[in-house]
């Protein structure tokens, strides 16, 4: 299966934010943060399609998203996440003093997951914070 280098950018969404006022638990909520905006040219070269799952991987770790084609394309090899519990998953933890990570330009590897799921926040948060 092909792979694709990609600057990775996070951000608030106008859907982010109206699926919060449902609550960070809620279907909607969830499915407002849980996708990953890819250039459609580059979606066609990892062989997928609107909503097949992919796998974001950084040095800091990986999530399983939705693929959905952006619509403010074209930006080859940059895809966008809206910042949420997923996009916190692959951020460097660094804030540089400033109490905030950056957000933008991290190197990640975008591929194609079909038989992997997108974790529900409970399952995401005991996978990636177990206690030991």
């Amino acid at each position: 299966m092909p792979k694709l280098k990609v600057s990775l950018l996070t951000g608030r969404t106008v859907d982010q934010g109206t699926g919060k006022e449902y609550g960070k638990l809620s279907e909607e909520y969830q499915k407002s943060v849980t996708i990953c905006e890819i250039d459609p040219n580059d979606m066609k070269f990892l062989g997928v399609r609107e909503n097949d799952n992919v796998k974001v991987t950084t040095e800091f770790g990986l999530v399983i998203m939705k693929a959905v084609k952006s619509a403010r394309a074209p930006h080859p090899n940059v895809v966008f996440i809206p910042y949420g519990p997923w996009a916190s998953i692959i951020m460097d933890p660094e804030t540089h003093g400033t109490g905030m990570p950056s957000l933008k330009g991290i190197p990640a590897e975008i591929e194609s997951a079909p038989k992997e799921k997108v974790l529900s926040l409970p399952n995401l948060l005991k996978e990636h914070y177990r206690r030991e």
